[in-house]
């Protein structure tokens, strides 16, 4: 056949990502065959730039990946250069050296895209699905792609997120394994131009990452000021449960006074006890007198 879809996406990133961002990059190159690579984008660049970047490497689809504060990842998916596009927080990334599963597919393998049906009952996820099919499904009859479809990209939305798994077809009974990578998209906003322009669509559920770590700090400083709320109120409590007794004057009654003991001046100065010296010295000092007179003696 001739190969008529001539859809190129550019899959690369900004400086600053961790190696598992630098591995989930290397496993989507892998798995799609029309894709191509290009080096790091400096951090300084604005994103429009990449516009000029896909039409210098002959692509009209881009996945970038932006690195921020070398903990938070996003993701932009992008018809370039007219758009639309779409940014995502990507969460819970798991490449496929980590995951070790025991599903495997053809290197090159066109792949089956599997949606869920919430894609088809809002017009923010019709969108989204389009773009994510002329993007990551590989074209037919692909110059670098095999003519066989033994691999299913599933996209499916719980708890107002994107989840994306990759899943082997079993010949045998059509059973689906799972391969890898997985990752969870959270979208945040959809432009009407490619990297910019006027906003489609803004996720009211969105919560950036940096209000979350605050909320946390927030929910253990208040774990912590609350118990030393509760500390202070007890020893408020144990103050206030001693009831003072007031006293008896019957106690006094049964206690019998000690003696006094007369006070003894002492105007005479005390005698001097005689020192006693040790008899036992006295004779071995005596001894050795005449022991030391009979040696000169003789």
């Amino acid at each position: 056949g001739k190969w008529k879809n001539k859809e190129r996406v550019l899959i690369f990133s900004s400086r600053g990502i961790n190696f598992r961002t630098r591995h989930l990059m290397q496993d989507l190159r892998t798995l799609m065959p029309h894709s191509k690579a290009d080096t790091k984008m400096d951090r300084k660049d604005q994103l429009f730039v990449i516009n000029e970047v896909c039409e210098m490497k002959n692509c009209n689809k881009c996945i970038f990946f932006e690195a921020k504060k070398k903990q938070d990842l996003y993701m932009w998916l992008s018809n370039t250069p007219q758009g639309p596009s779409a940014k995502f927080l990507v969460q819970n990334v798991h490449t496929l050296a980590e995951l070790k599963m025991t599903g495997n597919c053809l290197r090159g393998s066109r792949p089956l895209l599997s949606f869920d049906p919430i894609f088809d009952q809002e017009p923010h996820y019709a969108l989204l699905k389009e773009l994510f099919i002329q993007i990551f499904s590989t074209p037919q009859y692909h110059p670098k792609s095999q003519p066989f479809v033994d691999h299913v990209f599933t996209f499916t939305i719980t708890d107002e997120r994107i989840w994306f798994r990759n899943y082997q077809i079993i010949e045998e009974d059509a059973s689906l394994v799972e391969i890898g990578p997985r990752f969870v998209l959270n979208l945040i906003k959809i432009f009407q131009g490619s990297f910019g322009g006027p906003t489609l669509y803004e996720n009211p559920h969105y919560q950036s990452p940096n209000m979350h770590r605050r909320l946390v700090r927030l929910s253990v400083a208040a774990k912590f000021r609350e118990k030393q709320q509760v500390k202070e109120v007890q020893k408020i409590k144990k103050k206030g449960t001693k009831v003072l007794v007031e006293e008896d004057p019957t106690e006094v009654v049964f206690e019998t006074p000690a003696e006094e003991k007369p006070v003894e001046i002492q105007l005479v100065k005390p005698e001097t006890k005689p020192i006693v010296k040790d008899k036992k010295k006295l004779r071995k000092i005596q001894r050795k007198k005449q022991k030391k007179l009979f040696r000169t003696e003789g």
